[in-house]
């Protein structure tokens, strides 16, 4: 298999631009998250309380999402150093490794839109539970 220095170019704007949506992810759960210590800290909830445990769950993901990203664009920009020196094996292999770790990004986002849709539903359910009762 031969890969040329443009392949692991063609990652870099679609990384950056995953990369921009999961910092905007982070700060708008950590306003949130702000917002729901201050509203504990006036009345203790404990349904506040298990929103901020499910938030911070989030905001772990999101880092591991970010992580992941990082590397993938990491490998990206060493893989075309490799292929620029003519290392074109170590290239290839490399930029497989590039691809793995943007994977691994995309199915810790999943996994991390799950679990916000599943806590979006639960804070949900009380509306539609009082409508159905009427």
């Amino acid at each position: 298999m031969v890969v040329h220095i443009e392949t692991p170019a063609l990652l870099f704007s679609a990384t950056s631009l995953i990369l921009l949506a999961y910092t905007n992810r982070f700060l708008t759960i950590a306003t949130i998250i702000r917002g729901l210590k201050k509203a504990y800290k006036e009345k203790e909830n404990s349904m506040v309380l298990l929103e901020i445990k499910n938030l911070n769950l989030r905001l772990t993901l999101i880092r591991y999402m970010q992580m992941a990203g990082v590397l993938s664009l990491f490998l990206s920009v060493f893989t075309m150093l490799l292929l620029f020196l003519d290392q074109q094996e170590l290239g290839v292999y490399l930029f497989g490794l590039s691809l793995l770790s943007l994977l691994i990004s995309l199915g810790l986002s999943f996994w991390e839109i799950n679990i916000s849709v599943d806590a979006l539903r639960l804070h949900l359910s009380d509306l539609t539970e009082k409508k159905e009762v009427k």
